[in-house]
């Protein structure tokens, strides 16, 4: 099994800046993509940003130009760094992994536990 452990998250200014990560420890034989999803409250979970192990961006609209997705694969470790901050951002942000334990596993999606960051005044 794969476990994502994630930091970073709080309470930050309008216009402000924060960094999340998210550390991936257990059985690992790979990971094929890494992301970040958010949910509001009162709103489904969206797709913040992916990244593939080759190191193939997505990015939602939302975000495009303001956060940027980076990946360590030699600590297992995917960043956020989100920059200009709206309060509209303001969600809890969720670590997701596609990996295998083991070279004859089927692959699997993985989540963290969430970390809370609100932009406000």
């Amino acid at each position: 099994q794969v476990q994502l452990v994630e930091a970073g998250g709080g309470l930050v200014q309008p216009g402000g800046s924060l960094r999340l990560s998210c550390a991936a420890s257990g059985m690992i034989f790979r990971i094929y993509v890494m992301g970040w999803y958010r949910q509001a409250p009162g709103k489904q979970r969206e797709l913040v940003a992916h990244i593939t192990g080759g190191a193939t961006t997505n990015y939602a609209d939302s975000v495009k130009g303001r956060f940027t997705i980076s990946r360590d694969n030699a600590k297992n470790t995917t960043y956020l760094q989100m920059n200009s901050l709206k309060p509209e951002d303001t969600a809890v942000y969720s670590c997701n992994a596609v990996a295998k334990s083991r070279i004859n596993d089927y692959r699997k999606t993985y989540w963290g536990q969430g970390t809370q960051v609100t932009v406000s005044s």
